[in-house]
């Protein structure tokens, strides 16, 4: 027997040579390239309901909420029940989501009022699944394996953000958004599939709980105990903010900057793809070599100053280069902080802190988009993507100087 097929760890597999790990991850990215495809079909959909950029906008928005107002409870929640069970059951709701729209829509039935109800419901459920996930992939590798895990899932993600709006494009043209929506929830039963199949201890259940309120002070006390901790939440709620709301910008920037058209504005946003999944990618093939702490300070800096380049840039090709640059550096920088926080935190409060990163990372998105829009309107879109990549290398300098210990971290 070999010993991936045991689930012992083998250097030259990494987190695939766990068979757990193997059924999530493949299930997942099966599950990912439908999301991408209704997240495509979904924009297309509000769009022809209301002819309202801010109506597009809102139910992306609607569809973030859940996390910033629930994912923290949602920490709690994870650190008290089975994760596999509770990841199951958010997969399912999730795919019903997707079963009620496409029904709606092949219904001619489908409002604007129920799809922004719906997307409500997506961010409530996504508040505990986020969590969730993240929390249970320790469960499937370990530590040793973790880094080269969280990688691998990064890498897959950007893989099916570049293959669903593809499928997505083709899809509409020839059967419409409902096809999108349908496809979508099939695919969940791949992720729930190989959660099912998965061999994992029985779960023990702890005998004693605090109460919500004492769950939520203990994992805040922790995080603010370490300044490691407390270093690497703040830098991902900065970058979250400040550096990556450029994505949402990127139309104004092909339109009104470069001068391309949609195709052109296609390449832009696949180029951000293909640099993150190839430097999620080698992060996944450096593995246990890579020097963490200062591998994120460099990425993150060198994310920030990427920033700057495109803001001055009005070289098409230049910006295609630098997007690729920084789609790599920015991938690189969260998988590594997602990494060194799942190291740091005990089993215990692991559900209740990756909660916290959820809120930083996903629920403080919103807030992000917000103050890019704002300077972008009153400073012209250049400057907004400047002063993020500004605030990032800021970010940076800043923990590298409060945290010396960050810089140590393996």
């Amino acid at each position: 027997m070999t010993e991936a097929e045991r689930g012992e760890p083998s250097m030259a597999l990494g987190a695939l040579s766990h068979r757990n790990f193997r059924l999530f991850f493949f299930g997942q990215g099966i599950s990912l390239i439908g999301t991408w495809m209704q997240s495509v079909a979904l924009g297309w959909l509000v769009l022809e309901l209301t002819n309202s950029a801010f109506a597009v906008g809102l139910n992306q928005a609607l569809r973030s909420l859940g996390v910033l107002l629930f994912t923290l409870y949602g920490g709690i929640v994870v650190d008290r029940v089975d994760k596999r069970r509770l990841i199951v059951w958010t997969q399912v709701l999730q795919m019903l989501e997707a079963l009620a729209l496409a029904l709606l829509v092949w219904t001619h039935t489908v409002a604007i009022w129920q799809v922004m109800v719906l997307a409500v419901g997506f961010g409530i459920v996504n508040a505990f699944d986020i969590p969730a996930r993240q929390a249970f992939i320790v469960e499937l590798v370990g530590k040793d394996d973790l880094m080269n895990a969280i990688a691998l899932n990064s890498s897959m993600f950007n893989a099916a953000r570049i293959v669903g709006p593809a499928i997505a494009g083709l899809l509409i043209g020839a059967s419409g958004v409902a096809m999108c929506f349908f496809l979508n929830g099939i695919s969940y039963i791949a992720v729930i599939g190989g959660l099912l199949a998965m061999r994992l201890p029985p779960y023990a259940r702890r005998s004693a709980q605090p109460s919500a309120w004492e769950g939520f002070r203990e994992a805040l006390t922790f995080i603010r105990s370490d300044v490691r901790m407390s270093a690497l939440v703040t830098l991902v709620a900065i970058f979250s903010v400040l550096g990556f709301p450029f994505l949402v910008l990127m139309p104004v920037v092909a339109r009104d900057v470069l001068h391309t058209n949609a195709r052109g504005y296609g390449l832009l946003m696949t180029s951000v793809g293909v640099g993150a999944m190839l430097g999620a990618l080698a992060l996944a093939w450096r593995g246990r070599s890579v020097r963490k702490g200062m591998a994120l300070l460099v990425s993150g800096g060198a994310f920030g100053v990427l920033l700057l380049g495109f803001a001055v840039t009005r070289a098409y090709a230049a910006a295609v280069l630098l997007l690729a640059l920084a789609g790599c550096a920015m991938i690189v920088t969260t998988a590594l902080a997602n990494t060194m926080i799942q190291l740091l935190v005990p089993d215990a409060l692991r559900g209740r802190v990756m909660a916290f990163y959820a809120f930083v990372f996903v629920g403080m998105a919103p807030f992000g988009a917000f103050q890019a829009g704002f300077f972008a309107e009153h400073y012209r879109t250049p400057v907004a993507i400047g002063l993020g990549g500004v605030g990032c290398v800021v970010a940076v300098l800043v923990a590298a100087w409060r945290a010396p210990a960050l810089r140590t971290m393996d």
